[in-house]
């Protein structure tokens, strides 16, 4: 019979390069912001920072999302700005959330539903250095109630 100390030892090592073989290799940034109490007002502006350190290469740029089943719309409008070398931008982007029916197009666990949507494809950075991406919500209500988690995802463009 095998001892739990056994058993360990040899399923450790499996999951260690389990672990390992998940990374991402083209991704650069993952990063998400909790909403306090599920309320996105005005003024709570999510920031993230982002280190390019390659600009040979295009990048596919994400927001990531995630809202529960009592929010009100089937959709949101969100301001994103973008500065670093070079470069300063702002984009009002709508996020569809739901179909005319109600049924979410998100990914749903209990009453979440997540979204990662496509901002910018095939982005070529402008210069190297960290680069500040910032999402503001940008609906008439404030605050934004039911809104979970904010975020970006930056990777390389796989061609």
């Amino acid at each position: 019979m095998t001892t739990p100390r056994k058993l360990l030892l040899t399923i450790l090592p499996a999951l260690l390069l389990f672990a390992l073989g998940c990374t991402d290799p083209n991704g650069i940034a993952d990063q998400n912001t909790t909403i306090e109490n599920h309320n996105w007002s005005y003024g709570n502006k999510v920031k993230f920072p982002v280190k390019i350190e390659d600009v040979t290469v295009p990048y596919n740029i994400y927001i990531n999302l995630r809202v529960t089943g009592e929010y009100r719309y089937s959709n949101i409008f969100v301001l994103v700005r973008r500065s670093g070398p070079k470069l300063n931008a702002l984009t009002r982007f709508e996020i569809k959330l739901a179909n005319k029916d109600g049924q979410w197009l998100g990914q749903g666990s209990g009453n979440l539903y997540s979204y990662q949507v496509p901002l910018i494809t095939d982005f070529k950075f402008p210069a190297t250095g960290t680069y500040q991406f910032e999402i503001e919500q940008n609906m008439r209500d404030n605050p934004l109630r039911e809104v979970s988690d904010v975020g970006i995802r930056v990777e390389k463009a796989i061609k």
